[in-house]
């Protein structure tokens, strides 16, 4: 079993925790005026590297709060974790 370390609760257990998707991407400006390709780029195109990804992460079982982590996507290793609105912290090789 992975731990995971909560900015609030400390290292939990992964099974309290949901993955919400990649981190730091900016809602549209006037999202009325995207096409239906611009607004389909959006929701569902996302970057899937192999290494260090930016990520949402939020603790379901425990406070329920959001977080970003930055977690090696070939390991599943956790390199970082920082509350929302934090900046992101550098580690190697760090993609948004």
């Amino acid at each position: 079993m992975q731990l995971i370390d909560c900015p609030w609760c400390g290292p939990r257990e992964e099974v309290e925790f949901h993955y919400g998707g990649q981190a730091h991407v900016e809602y549209p400006a006037a999202p009325a005026e995207l096409d239906d390709e611009q607004w389909a780029h959006y929701v569902f195109f996302r970057d899937n590297p192999k290494g260090p990804f930016a990520e949402r992460w939020n603790h379901s079982a425990g406070c329920r709060r959001w977080f970003n982590a930055v977690r090696d996507t070939h390991t599943y290793r956790f390199l970082a974790v920082y509350p929302m609105g934090g900046a992101r912290p550098q580690t190697p090789g760090a993609r948004a």
